[in-house]
């Protein structure tokens, strides 16, 4: 047999055929427009609603030359739940502004960020939320100055100004490093991506700096090369294997965190543990974590998009968002339990960090 042909899409030349009225006719009958007698237009319709057309609503802003309701939305990949979360939180401030979102992953490739930002701005989008892959951005740059709000989420950029809601990514690591400390923990390694990212290289820095707040070595147990769960994993497991290991670690992401659980688990070592961003079942797991709502981050960067649209000229915003450390069972072992004491009860306790 051979292949299926395609079901063409009806034309509005074939509505008015049906309908027995010119093209011109049936455009405006379509569009609701006046001049058109309520019977033509009801026939108009029908003819329509029998051969399944549809308007091309893109085609139409063009012709007017309006710019179509969608926001785009550009992250770094579509199967992570974080990404999942903002993406909500945005559409729910967006919908009832009348604008609709459109989301696509860039994979973390500069050259990827750049073509869909442009594909984007080709099709009218009124305005885009970026999860920035790179710390260079002319292709942002010069539409701020023809008008398009542009805001930046999650990773700040270094090259442009503009409106931008982060997290308190300093105050998020440095609570998690003083709670492994007060269990009397030195030897605490960190899995990192690496500096490339903003997100990834103020977390690293601000564990070198609570690190060497408490008098530690913040560099001897940092792995900065993990890019996704299996170099976490792999990480992880070398660390464990060092003539002396750390008793301790932290993972930047919830990537990198299911990579060293899963590393942790194989090798059934009893090591404190706390990932930054919460995860579906930390709380089942007893998993410490540096959570954060991404919803809410979603939430005021649409709202930005929103002010923008609606004439906002002030100076470009910078938010940024607090995290909460959530201690569970995985960090409350104290140092003499790695060398065999009985592992501590679950420690249910909460301690913000603004």
């Amino acid at each position: 047999m051979g292949d299926p042909k395609p079901v063409l899409r009806a034309t509005l030349g074939q509505v008015a055929l049906l309908a027995g009225v010119s093209l011109k006719t049936a455009s405006r009958a379509l569009n609701g427009e006046r001049y058109v007698a309520s019977a033509t237009s009801e026939r108009v319709k029908a003819a329509a609603k029998q051969l399944g057309f549809r308007p091309d609503a893109v085609a139409r802003d063009f012709r007017v030359g309006a710019r179509t309701p969608l926001v785009g939305l550009l992250m770094g990949d579509l199967a992570n739940p974080f990404y999942a979360r903002l993406a909500r939180g945005a559409e729910r401030r967006l919908y009832p502004a009348g604008l609709r979102l459109v989301s696509a992953s860039t994979e973390e490739s500069p050259a990827r960020e750049r073509e869909l930002v442009d594909e984007m701005l080709e099709r009218r989008i009124r305005a885009i939320l970026v999860v920035t892959s790179t710390d260079r951005h002319p292709h942002v740059e010069s539409e701020q100055r023809l008008g398009t709000p542009i805001v930046f989420v999650d990773r700040a950029p270094s090259d442009v100004v503009a409106d931008t809601v982060l997290l308190d990514n300093a105050g998020g690591m440095a609570a998690a490093v003083e709670h492994l400390v007060s269990f009397g923990h030195e030897r605490i390694g960190i899995l990192s991506c690496g500096r490339r990212l903003s997100t990834s290289r103020e977390r690293l820095e601000a564990f070198e700096v609570a690190m060497d707040r408490a008098g530690l070595d913040g560099m001897r147990y940092a792995r900065d090369g993990c890019d996704d769960t299996l170099s976490a994993a792999r990480a992880t497991t070398e660390l464990l294997r060092e003539p002396i290991p750390p008793t301790a670690l932290i993972a930047t992401n919830n990537r990198l965190t299911i990579g060293a659980l899963r590393a942790l688990h194989a090798q059934g070592r009893q090591v404190a543990f706390v990932g930054f961003d919460d995860f579906d079942l930390s709380d089942v797991l007893g998993t410490s974590v540096i959570a954060h709502d991404p919803e809410a981050m979603g939430e005021a960067a649409a709202g930005f998009v929103i002010d923008r649209l609606s004439g906002a000229d002030s100076p470009a915003r910078r938010l940024v968002l607090p995290t909460t450390l959530v201690v569970r069972e995985s960090s409350s072992v104290r140092h003499a339990a790695v060398n065999g004491s009985p592992r501590q009860g679950r420690n249910r306790e909460e301690s913000g960090r603004g």
